[in-house]
Formats: structure tokens, sequence, C-alpha cells
């Protein structure tokens, strides 16, 4: 399995900005796809955006372009810049590297950053 570890949450109020970190145990060329995930209190894990091998990235339309996906591919690491930050913003955001195929085929999660916008 592919291990991946976020950092980077914390507290801000409305407006604010964080940027999240993911660094993955292998280098980032050799999975299919890395993205950014987060679930909120009582609601369903959401996709927030994920970037492929390739680069191409795909964002929910809540972010609205306030977030952006991309990668330090020296570090192996993903990251997410969270701009212009709303209360329902509020959640742990997990990330996830997904591979399609060979001996860590699958979803691979992080243990969860929270994030928390205040009003």
């Amino acid at each position: 399995q592919v291990q991946v570890v976020e950092s980077g949450g914390g507290l801000v109020q409305t407006g604010g900005s964080l940027k999240l970190s993911c660094a993955a145990s292998r280098s980032i060329f050799s999975i299919n796809s890395m993205g950014w995930y987060r679930q909120a209190p009582g609601k369903q894990r959401e996709l927030v955006a994920r970037m492929n091998a390739g680069g191409s990235r795909d964002y929910a339309d809540f972010t609205k372009g306030r977030f952006t996906i991309f990668r330090d591919n020296a570090k192996n690491t993903v990251y997410l810049q969270m701009n212009s930050l709303k209360p329902e913003d509020t959640a742990v955001y997990y990330c996830n590297a997904w591979m399609s195929s060979g001996p860590y085929a699958g979803d691979s999660w992080g243990q969860g950053t929270q994030v928390t916008v205040s009003s």
C-alpha cells in the first residue's frame, strides 16, 4: 500500500488561507492519481480536487477557483492551496492515492487533517 501523510490543517478565519501537504512514500509519477477529499460531521466524504500522473486536474464545483492542487515532483508531495475559506469548508481533509494495478493497486488514505474555518 502507498503511504500518504498529510499536514497543514488548522484554524483560520473566514477569508483566510491554508496550504495542505500530502507526502507519498513513492514517486508520484508511479501513482495514477492523488487527491484531496473532505468529510464534515454528519456528511459523506467528498472529492475536493485530484491530479493524475500526467498533471490533469479535477476540482469540485464548490472550490470555484478558490482551491488549487499542485505538486512538487522532487518531494513526492501534492499540495492543496485553499484561499477565501468559508465556514462550510470546515472538515477533516484526507489525502488519497490511487493506483490502478500492481501490488499497491487500490486506494490509500492518510489519517486526515482538520481544517476549521471560524466565522
